[in-house]
C-alpha cells in the first residue's frame, strides 16, 4: 500500500472519529499527510471579486483577510457598518464595505441591485438564537440567514465563477426538517435551529449546482473553531473545548482553498480540510433526492423565487 493510500485511510479515520477531525490537531496531522491538497498559487485571486458575508468577526473576518493577501477584490457585507469599517482597516488593500442584514430578503434585494459583479460569494453569516425569532417577512431567523438570504442573493448576483457555503459539523446529528422548515412545533432551540438549517444547506448544494452550472457550488464546514459566535451561544461547549479548537485562520482554511485553487474543486460537493466528505455520519439523516428537490422548491417559493 503507497504513502498516499495510507494517507487517504488516516485521513478518513479523522473523520470518522469527530473529535479528532475537527480540532486543530486534526488539521495539523491531516497538513502532514501524503496528498494534502497545495495552497492556492500566491496572486490567484488578483483581478477577482469576492463577496464575503457575515465579514466583521470570527471566520468571515479570517476568510476576506486570506482573500485579499490573494489578491482579491474584497467587499465585506455586515451587519454593523462600524466593526466592519474596523475590519476593512485592518485588512487594507481594495476593501469594500456594505451593510446588509441576510436574513431580510428585501435587504438582500437591495444590495444586490448596487453590488456588481461578483466572482466568489462566502455565504458565512451565522446566528444561532436564544429563541425563535423571525424576519419582517415572518422566516425564522436562522433559516432566513443560512438558507432563505443566501438562495435568493446566489440567484441575484448571477453569474458567478464559484459560491460556498459556510456549513457547520453540527448538521450531522440533524435530518432535513421537510415537514417544518420553519420550526414552527415543539421546544424551539436555538442550537437545533442552526443545525437543522445547515442540514438543509449541504442539502441542496448538489441541486443548486445544476441550477446554477456554469457555477461551482460546494458546502464545507470548518471544523470546531474559537470563535465570538462559539463563545456567545455556546458557552458550556467552548470552556470544555477551547484548547483544542482551532484559530479562526485554520477555520477558514478549506474555505478560502475552495475559493482560490485551480482549477477548481468539483461542485455539488460537501468539504472539510479540502476534501469532499460524506454529508452523513449515522443512517436516520439520510434522506430521497425527492426530498431535497421538496425543500429546494419550499425555500425557492419562499423567497419569490421559481423553484
Amino acid at each position: 500500500m503507497n504513502r498516499e493510500v495510507l494517507g487517504r485511510w488516516a485521513d478518513h479515520g479523522l473523520d470518522r472519529s469527530v473529535v479528532g477531525g475537527y480540532t486543530r490537531f486534526g488539521l495539523a496531522v491531516r497538513r502532514r499527510l501524503p496528498g494534502w491538497p497545495a495552497d492556492p498559487a500566491p496572486g490567484a485571486l488578483a483581478g477577482r471579486t469576492v463577496v464575503v458575508t457575515g465579514a466583521s468577526s470570527g471566520l468571515g473576518v479570517a476568510t476576506a483577510a486570506a482573500f485579499a493577501r490573494l489578491g482579491a477584490a474584497v467587499h465585506l457585507v455586515v451587519r454593523d457598518l462600524a466593526k466592519g469599517r474596523r475590519v476593512a482597516d485592518d485588512i487594507g488593500g481594495d476593501v469594500r464595505l456594505s451593510r446588509c442584514d441576510v436574513s431580510d430578503v428585501d435587504d438582500v434585494r437591495r444590495f444586490t441591485e448596487s453590488a456588481g459583479a461578483v466572482d466568489v460569494l462566502v455565504h458565512n453569516a451565522g446566528v444561532l438564537p436564544a429563541s425563535r425569532r423571525t424576519t419582517p417577512q415572518g422566516h425564522e431567523i436562522a433559516l432566513a440567514t443560512h438558507v432563505l438570504g443566501p438562495l435568493l442573493m446566489t440567484e441575484l448576483l448571477q453569474p458567478l465563477e464559484r459560491v460556498i457555503f459556510v456549513s457547520s459539523g453540527g448538521m450531522y446529528a440533524q435530518k432535513l426538517p421537510l415537514d417544518d422548515p420553519g420550526y414552527t412545533r415543539g421546544e424551539y432551540r436555538g442550537a437545533a435551529a442552526y443545525a437543522r438549517t445547515k442540514r438543509i444547506q449541504v442539502a441542496l448544494v448538489p441541486l443548486l449546482a445544476r441550477r446554477w452550472p456554469g457555477t461551482t457550488v460546494t458546502a464545507m464546514h470548518p471544523g470546531w473553531a474559537d470563535t465570538p459566535g462559539v463563545a456567545g451561544s455556546l458557552p458550556g461547549f467552548h470552556r470544555l473545548t477551547k484548547p483544542f479548537l482551532r484559530d479562526a485562520d485554520q477555520g477558514a482554511d478549506t474555505t478560502v482553498w475552495l475559493g482560490a485553487t485551480r482549477p477548481a474543486p468539483a461542485s455539488g460537493l460537501f468539504w472539510h480540510d479540502r476534501r469532499p466528505r460524506s454529508p452523513h455520519l449515522v443512517p436516520w439523516t439520510r434522506h430521497s433526492d425527492a426530498d431535497s428537490q421538496a425543500m429546494l422548491d419550499w425555500c425557492a417559493t419562499a423567497v419569490g423565487l421559481t423553484p
